[in-house]
């Protein structure tokens, strides 16, 4: 308990909070990695993922690749990275690390959303005449949208969590005063670090975890709380009462 006061005193220190390398400024870092390795990566993930999702295809070698990158070590691929780029190039090196990280779970939201809607919807669609861009915009992307939302919260809070490695290349970050509390024998320093670093994960998770019940359509949130007629309990419930 007293590493933990000495740690809060640590964070609401004053002097943690100015200069070119006070809190406020790796917190910006932290977060301006994140957004940038989330986007990248969704602009690659979301599309095959919606691709794999509509036409079926692909889906076993994807799964693979994505597994694969998710067995990758984060830290190892990041010092792999910046000895190719050179060390002129460390950002490019951990963004792209943490885009490799991101991937994944973007790839997995984007398909399963549409492996998650019921088969019958889409031939509906089809016997509407809707044509298959039609299908994919106004019928899968919707009704796919709170699952693709789940798995930008999961890729979010996995780079929020890595993007610490990134003070090991000098690139700063929350993960700055881990490590250089590591080199001092700070402990409170580290321990505050680590305290913002999870605060930070739990504000974005809660953030996007609205957003994700937000994306969800309502018809989904009725057909879960209102009991349906062909239930046997519903309709017991129904014979009791008086006509």
């Amino acid at each position: 308990m007293n590493l933990i006061a000495k740690a809060l005193e640590w964070i609401f220190d004053a002097e943690q909070w100015n200069g070119d390398s006070g809190l406020q400024v790796l917190l910006g870092q932290h977060l301006l990695y994140t957004a940038l390795a989330v986007l990248l990566a969704s602009l690659v993930a979301i599309p095959a993922g919606w691709a794999i999702g509509h036409t079926g295809k692909g889906r076993e070698i994807t799964v693979a690749a994505a597994g694969i990158a998710r067995a990758v070590p984060s830290f190892g691929l990041l010092i792999l990275l910046v000895l190719l780029f050179g060390v002129l190039h460390k950002p490019e090196a951990a963004l792209v690390t943490f885009v490799v990280l991101a991937i994944p779970s973007l790839l997995a939201g984007a398909y399963t959303g549409f492996e998650a809607i019921d088969r019958k919807t889409i031939d509906a669609a089809r016997a509407m005449g809707m044509t298959e861009w039609q299908i994919l915009f106004k019928v899968e992307i919707p009704l796919g949208l709170g699952l693709l939302v789940g798995g930008i919260r999961s890729a979010v809070l996995q780079v929020v969590a890595t993007v610490t490695i990134a003070a090991y290349v000098n690139l700063g970050g929350l993960g700055l005063p881990i490590i250089s509390g590591l080199n001092l024998r700070r402990f409170d320093m580290v321990l505050g670090g680590a305290l913002l670093v999870a605060a930070l994960a739990l504000l974005l998770d809660l953030v996007l975890a609205l957003a994700q019940k937000a994306a969800e359509p309502r018809g989904l949130h009725s057909s879960k709380t209102k009991p349906q007629p062909e239930d046997s309990a519903y309709r017991k419930t129904l014979e009791r009462e008086p006509s």
